[in-house]
């Protein structure tokens, strides 16, 4: 768990990472919370009134957590080919979600899966689909409804036992800029 001032810093860094993307400067976070210069995994989502606009992050702890968001709060607001990139005078009205994820465990039967508690990668070949672990609560899914949906997104059979896939759960340690979204 990240203190609180980490908290504050890493959203002020995704923040500010998009701002100057945005203003066509470049940006390099120096974060001064030691915690944000360990290697991390992250998603970062971009919401504007309640409907999501953007979510893109790194499955796997590769750098430094702060420029990990950095760099995923930049892409979720310009490259998420599912929507328009961010213009700069949307950014006063959107709020910013990080969600830091564990590493990934691997499992062999769907009961493993704890709704609300794990997220999911499923995987076969080179079809990836990622749901983070709110996404279920927020929609009301249960166990076999969240992972036919982590099917859907990879475009692979909705029937896991139909498929050559590998399943993954992981945690994550979600970090809210405010009230983004009511529950469906």
């Amino acid at each position: 768990m990240l203190s609180m001032e980490a908290q504050g810093e890493l959203l002020q860094i995704a923040r500010t990472a998009i701002a100057e993307h945005l203003h066509g400067r470049q940006f390099t976070p120096v974060p001064q919370n030691l915690e944000l210069r360990e290697p991390g995994a992250a998603f970062v989502s971009v919401w504007k009134g309640g409907e999501l606009r953007g979510c893109i992050g790194s499955l796997k702890a590769t750098r430094p957590l702060a420029e990990t968001v950095s760099a995923a709060a930049v892409s979720a607001a310009t490259a998420d080919p599912r929507f328009p990139p961010l213009r700069i005078d949307e950014m006063p009205h959107v709020s910013l979600e990080i969600s830091l994820l564990s590493p990934l465990v691997r499992i062999h039967s769907p009961e493993e899966i704890e709704v609300g508690t794990h997220g999911l990668v499923v995987t076969s070949l080179s079809r990836k689909g990622v749901l983070l672990p709110q996404v279920a609560l927020e929609w009301g899914w249960d166990r076999g409804e969240f992972l036919r949906q982590t099917f859907l997104k990879a475009h692979l059979p909705h029937d896991p036992s139909q498929s050559v896939s590998e399943i993954y759960t992981f945690t994550a340690e979600v970090i809210r800029e405010g009230e983004h979204r009511p529950l469906p």
